[in-house]
């Protein structure tokens, strides 16, 4: 796979960077930004994200924890998705991106967009190779759940998104993928979510095949996640890649 990167602009946000550029692979391009300040150093661990339908690389809350966590001497990357942000196709949407899912290639070429954005990012001297984790929500977890499936990840955190797919193929490799995930895990569910039924999220939740998993559930419609389960969520990355966490208490608290 032939590859070619281009740093765009750079901007400074406090003790904060972050860097757009642009990865071509085999001509294609994949537009990312990397986070990063000085706190993180060659061999720090590394957060990729993964955005929501109709968003791109800086969709919310992706900025938030991607800062929080570089001010913690960990890089975070995010690339724009299929049909998404600067590679924007029709509504670059969910319209736009139930195509995408109809294709037979989808997951081949997500894992090639990320492994394109990784290599060139981690041959970065200033970057180096460090532990990865991946935090992707809804379209974050669609996409996601094969890449952490795949990618020697850390830790994960994943959610907004049951087994239910618009095609049958991708279906099988969602479930598939998830039953090859082993990382701790963080999963992220809504009560009232009006995209995925609550069946469906517990499906995929119980597919996932990590003995290290949690599930929170919050009232509410899809995109109502509550604030304080975004920074659950930047402490539960932070601690598995900085080594802060020992992992599930199984000792019971009464008997």
């Amino acid at each position: 796979m032939a590859i070619e990167l281009n740093f765009t602009e750079t901007t400074a946000r406090g003790a904060v960077t972050h860097r757009e550029f642009i990865v071509t692979r085999d001509g294609l391009p994949v537009p990312g930004v990397l986070w990063e300040s000085d706190s993180t150093a060659p061999g720090a661990p590394m957060v990729l994200f993964g955005h929501g339908a109709s968003g791109d690389r800086h969709q919310a809350p992706i900025p938030r924890i991607a800062g929080a966590l570089a001010r913690r001497g960990i890089f975070g990357l995010a690339i724009d998705g299929p049909v998404h942000g600067l590679r924007k196709v029709g509504d670059g949407g969910r319209g736009a991106f139930g195509e995408v899912t109809r294709s037979e290639s989808m997951v081949d070429e997500i894992l090639a967009d990320w492994r394109a954005a990784l290599g060139a990012m981690q041959s970065l001297p200033e970057v180096g190779t460090g532990k990865l984790g991946y935090f992707g929500l809804s379209m974050g977890t669609i996409l996601g759940t094969p890449v952490v499936a795949a990618m020697d990840m850390s830790v994960a955190v994943l959610g907004l998104m049951g087994t239910i797919s618009p095609t049958e193929r991708y279906g099988e490799q969602l479930r598939d993928a998830a039953s090859r995930i082993h990382c701790p895990l963080f999963f992220i569910m809504q009560l009232e979510d009006e995209l995925f039924a609550r069946d469906r999220c517990l499906d995929l939740f119980d597919r996932i095949a990590s003995r290290d998993k949690r599930l929170h559930a919050n009232p509410g419609l899809h995109p109502e996640v509550p604030v304080e389960e975004v920074d659950f969520a930047t402490e539960f990355l932070a601690g598995r890649l900085l080594g802060e966490a020992s992992g599930r208490v199984t000792s019971p608290i009464a008997e």
